[in-house]
């Protein structure tokens, strides 16, 4: 997941971006998430405003909001869709704003984003349009190729032909499979066949009027009706085509299915927005990932498509849902006009409790396999039902839990994104007032008693001058560009050290930072400006369960080894931590975790599972260090079983050295 982000933002900063957002707070505020992806950003403040910096600079994507003053969103998309049908555009839309959907689809946007800006949505509608742009090209080919009456059949598009007089002369088999009508059934007929009745008539007029009395190329969405009544959206590119004296034969349309590309919720938008308050229930199969990827996408998708036959029928009929909306990727749900229903919140939930177990009892047999079928689900309903719901499902996949009532939880989440904005802004803002620094934890040998050791610990110093744990800022960072920017400071601040004490001085890394080439490039880089010092460098290797690369972590301590620094594995005896990883780096001292060290005195468990570690790290020639030793009490247990360092408050809180870095 972290390679795509790197991926989307590496392909994003190349791009320039129009902004447009004419209330200041918000506008700042998503600027700053704007600036993790493009690094040429041209800011407007109204629509008029937006108009104009989209005639003066090289615009490549637009994220607009909708209500400005001046000229809103919609009036500018529509005035910028006159110079240029393709570029992408992006609405900010707050939930209550779904009433501009249609409009929107009309002029021609590509997706939305939700206020305030959510860090994961964005990344997955910035990446669909990165897809986007990046089929362009091949688009455009595959129109070469469509002037010349040569292959029009290119399995990734879907793909008509129609005489002067609108009829259908021509589909291929992905026209058919999406609109689920035969040749047979398409030929001859208007394209009417699959219009959406409820799409405004000036779209189908200002296609007509561009295709046929303009004899230019039409770009746009359109929403079709499939022959099962549901809905589906393509981006579709019709072109004329002419003879040699320049009179139009037939035409051509080239579209691609992009109903995902608005967003993975559409299928059940149509019946959501048209009521005031909705019941939503989300079924996921659960470890849906690792059963794709332990079984593999042909047996998957006959899972998934007979289930989809069948989670109907165990769907209790008290709940009164009429349709199943199967969603891909495991995932189904079931919506309803609350007003329609019969029964109260409390019997539905009930139900679906009943729903939930009598389908965790239920076996799909496919081919010679035999599957059970286990769910979790998520339920919400009132005004924000289905978005409630999509939150709620995500927490129960984070959380692994299989049943969540999600109301309100649209709020709660616009809060968490609300504290994490502000603190990327404060992180940012440290990094460019310098204000990232390095404290430094005593480590004192058990034996004297004296300090032999360092450890460099990260702080943020804000604006207010208060001094921040990583507690509260690293996770956030780790999500963007900042974080390789505060390790990056942290490596110079801890290697600068080396020139002011004489003493060990140990940092930080995670198995995850060194499978980055930037860090493991730095770190080398600066073993090799401190060849003589570099014997007094201890790099604290942190496991996680994300770490994927363990062949690159094991050869990159073999050849950081030879500087003549010391491995530490830190925190040794948590959850991601193994016997195996050690015997596999080779380090010269264990970290017993903290958690294990100050219950020391108090559980039997953790004063056995500390003994087990001691003896296991004397028979491979570890060292053994200790952290949270917070009295004499813990200190003089530690001596007794054999540690031979001890860190913690009892002798010392981090702390800036004595010195300017």
């Amino acid at each position: 997941m972290e390679e795509d982000i790197e991926k989307i933002i590496k392909y994003s900063q190349s791009l320039k971006l129009l902004y447009v957002e004419d209330n200041v707070d918000a506008r700042e505020s998503t600027q700053m998430v704007l600036e993790e992806f493009f690094d040429n950003i041209v800011v407007a403040s109204d629509g008029e405003d937006g108009y104009t910096q989209f005639q003066e600079n090289d615009i490549e994507i637009i994220i607009t909001d909708i209500n400005m003053p001046k000229l809103n969103g919609l009036a500018m998309i529509k005035k910028i869709r006159e110079l240029d049908k393709e570029i992408p555009i992006l609405v900010l839309s707050a939930y209550n704003e779904s009433g501009f959907f249609m409009d929107s689809i009309k002029v021609g946007v590509e997706g939305y984003l939700l206020k305030p800006i959510d860090l994961d949505q964005f990344v997955g509608v910035l990446n669909k349009v990165v897809e986007k742009l990046k089929l362009k090209e091949e688009i455009q080919t595959n129109l070469h190729f469509l002037k010349e009456y040569q292959d029009a059949t290119n399995e990734s598009s879907i793909v008509s032909k129609t005489d002067r007089d609108g009829m259908i002369s021509y589909v291929n088999e992905q026209f058919c499979k999406i609109s689920g009508y035969t040749k047979e059934e398409l030929i001859g007929k208007s394209h009417h066949i699959i219009k959406d009745p409820n799409t405004h008539s000036e779209i189908y007029e200002a296609l007509w009027d561009t295709i046929k009395n303009k004899k230019q190329i039409w770009n746009g969405i359109l929403k079709n009706i499939a022959k099962d009544s549901h809905s589906y959206y393509v981006k579709s590119i019709i072109k004329p085509i002419v003879d040699r004296d320049g009179n139009i034969v037939e035409y051509i349309a080239l579209s691609t299915d992009i109903t995902n590309i608005m967003s993975p919720q559409k299928q059940l938008e149509d019946l959501v927005n048209s009521v005031g308050e909705a019941i939503v229930v989300l079924v996921q199969i659960e470890d849906f990932d690792d059963i794709h990827k332990y079984y593999g996408k042909d047996l998957v998708n006959k899972l998934e498509n007979k289930f989809a036959t069948q989670i109907y029928d165990l769907m209790p009929k008290e709940c009164e849902f009429e349709k199943v909306y199967p969603l891909g990727e495991g995932r189904y749900a079931f919506a309803k006009d609350k007003l329609d229903c019969k029964s109260n919140e409390a019997i539905i939930l009930q139900q679906l409790k009943f729903f939930q177990e009598t389908t965790n009892n239920t076996s799909l047999k496919i081919d010679d396999f035999e599957y059970d079928i286990s769910i979790v689900i998520s339920f919400a309903f009132g005004v924000e039902a289905l978005e409630n719901a999509m939150y709620g499902l995500t927490k129960l996949l984070v959380t692994k839990q299989d049943f969540i009532v999600a109301n309100n939880l649209v709020e709660q989440e616009q809060l968490e994104a609300s504290k994490h904005l502000k603190t990327l802004k404060m992180v940012k803002d440290a990094i460019q007032n310098y204000n990232i620094v390095s404290y430094f934890q005593p480590i004192v040998d058990n034996k004297t008693r004296q300090i032999v050791k360092y450890e460099s610990l990260v702080r943020l110093i804000d604006k207010d001058k208060n001094i921040i744990s990583p507690f509260f800022f690293l996770d956030v960072a780790k999500k963007g560009k900042y974080y390789p920017q505060i390790t990056s400071i942290v490596l110079n601040n801890s290697f600068e050290v080396l020139n002011h004490t004489n003493m060990d001085v140990s940092i930080n890394i995670s198995a995850l930072d060194i499978e980055k080439k930037a860090t493991r490039e730095k770190i080398i880089g600066l073993l090799e400006i401190n060849k003589a010092k570099a014997q007094r460098i201890v790099f604290e290797i942190l496991e996680d369960e994300e770490a994927k690369d363990f062949a690159l972590i094991k050869s990159f301590i073999t050849q950081i080894k030879k500087f003549g620094v010391k491995i530490a594995i830190d925190d040794f005896g948590s959850g991601y931590s193994s016997f195996e990883r050690i015997l596999d780096y080779q380090p010269d001292i264990l970290k017993i975790d903290g958690s294990l060290i100050k219950n020391i005195i108090t559980d039997d468990f953790s004063l056995s599972v500390v003994k087990t570690m001691v003896l296991f790290a004397q028979e491979q020639n570890m060292q053994v260090v200790a952290e949270y030793v917070e009295n004499e009490e813990i200190f003089n247990v530690l001596c007794t079983l054999g540690v031979d360092y001890s860190q913690g408050y009892y002798f010392g809180k981090p702390a800036p050295l004595n010195f300017e870095l």
